[in-house]
């Protein structure tokens, strides 16, 4: 039973663009600061992009410009806006719930892959 789930992965060209959705229930949502995370193959998860119950943002450097991550407190709902997509941005990204902030309850997706071809 999952608490995220994920949604909007897909092939997608260099130079394109995807938005990617994650769901979460109402009480880990008006709560948490919510992330999205990624693993590409042979590396480790890395945090991609974070907001805030409030909005405040924070992007990886390595997608700064690209990516825009959002929040729909009406709608429990978190997006991961990406464009002008490389291939590197190539793995599974995963959505990422840190109740309070605190480290102390976090909840995460199953994950969505994105592939991004040259």
């Amino acid at each position: 039973q999952a608490q995220l789930v994920e949604s909007g992965g897909g092939l997608v060209q260099a130079g394109g663009s995807l938005r990617l959705s994650c769901a979460a229930s109402r009480i880990i949502f008006s709560m948490s600061v919510m992330a999205w995370y990624r693993q590409a193959p042979g590396k480790q998860r890395e945090l991609v992009a974070r907001i805030t119950t409030g909005g405040t943002t924070n992007v990886a450097d390595s997608v700064k410009g690209r990516f825009t991550i959002s929040r729909d407190n009406a709608k429990n709902t978190v997006y991961l806006q990406m464009n002008s997509l490389k291939p590197e941005d190539t793995a599974v990204y995963y959505c990422n719930a840190d109740r309070f902030g605190l480290q102390t309850a976090v909840f995460w997706g199953q994950g969505t892959q994105v592939t991004v071809s040259s």
